[in-house]
């Protein structure tokens, strides 16, 4: 008996097509409008970091049973071979390490339901080869001390404050000001200070296996599908209990990586007037959450062509390229490492009745 396909490449969305009989609709369903949106921007030629989405209907069977269902875990694992071979990294390495974002992604965009984790699979030993491969101990101790925050507030529950209390203290001990002022030294005590607030609210040790970082990562997405917030949005919206989430397992690519480096989210028109002008921000040497979270001052997107001339050229043709094959204002997120320019998400964005009609 062929095992229900659980998980689908984002190279793979043919198949999950074929699966619901070709209605867009019902891929979105399956996929989540992230999920399928990824696939579909990789489908036409945009540069998406290789990965792979879990299905709403893995999600609702361990809702279900509580428990992953059969053959979801293996199916996983051997999607992971496939982005390992496209990256030419090894998730869990010690050369080359792959490390993978953990997002959420229901049919509709929903307050409430797990936010992002960044950085998953660096621990003591991936950390160091990060180290050795890029030259860069700040950029290293940065996203790891970003992983045991996330994961800590996102997956383990703890407190927001249990981590921004320790940041803000020793900032305030330094005399700095932004995290940006933060060296290399000082992320590394970081990092063991986070450590630290974790075996103290939760009396376990941050999670240094990569696979199980990922599993905890992914079940937690899940889990907050029935969380109080999603669940009263959902009351509010009426949207059904039965979609579920999928979970999208995405190839790390890092706007912290240095000035030549950044992250913004943007829409291809201002979405209060329908103006026809690219609407976001963007900050340098950023992961994406620093843009929403309002922990630094953001730059209009339109002064990335002075900071970063090249990739700025092509985020304006691949988005003009987007909101021609979606046919409708497009709400995105993209990633700029090293120079090289990726996209993270596009969707139809909201706008208002006046914009609508402008546009």
């Amino acid at each position: 008996m062929v095992s229900k396909k659980w998980v689908y490449l984002f190279h793979e969305l043919e198949q999950a097509e074929k699966y619901v009989s070709g209605d867009w609709e019902r891929v979105r369903g399956l996929l989540g409008g992230k999920g399928a949106n990824l696939a579909e921007m990789a489908r036409i030629g945009v540069p998406v970091p290789p990965g792979f989405t879990v299905t709403t209907e893995a999600c609702n069977a361990y809702q279900a049973d509580g428990a992953f269902p059969e053959g979801l875990w293996d199916q996983m694992m051997v999607a992971l071979k496939d982005v390992e071979k496209s990256t030419g990294k090894k998730f869990g390495g010690t050369e080359n390490p792959l490390l993978v974002s953990c997002r959420s992604g229901a049919k509709f965009s929903m307050p409430g339901m797990m936010d992002t984790v960044l950085n998953i699979g660096l621990n003591d030993a991936t950390a160091q080869g990060m180290i050795a491969l890029t030259k860069n101990d700040r950029f290293v101790y940065d996203s790891y001390r970003r992983l045991i925050q996330m994961f800590g507030s996102v997956v383990l529950g703890m407190p927001d404050e249990a981590f921004e209390d320790v940041l803000d203290e020793y900032k305030s001990i330094k005399g700095f000001k932004l995290d940006t002022d933060l060296t290399a030294d000082d992320l590394k005590e970081l990092v063991a200070e986070f450590k630290k607030v974790t075996r103290k609210h939760k009396g376990f040790d941050f999670p240094q296996d990569p696979l199980e970082q990922m599993r905890l990562a992914t079940e937690a997405v899940f889990k907050s599908w029935q969380g109080k917030r999603a669940v009263d949005y959902r009351r509010a919206t009426n949207i059904p209990d039965d979609l579920g989430t999928a979970v999208n397992i995405v190839t790390m690519v890092f706007g912290n990586m240095g000035m030549d480096s950044g992250t913004g989210v943007a829409f291809t028109r201002n979405p209060a007037t329908g103006e026809k002008k690219m609407y976001g921000d963007y900050l340098l040497n950023a992961q994406g959450e620093d843009v929403v979270a309002g922990i630094r001052n953001t730059e209009k997107i339109e002064n990335m062509a002075k900071d970063l001339p090249e990739a700025y050229k092509q985020f304006m043709e691949i988005t003009a390229k987007l909101e021609l094959h979606y046919k409708d204002l497009q709400d995105v997120e993209f990633t700029v490492e090293r120079g090289r320019l990726w996209m993270l998400q596009t969707r139809n964005g909201k706008r208002t009745a006046r914009a609508a009609v402008k546009a």
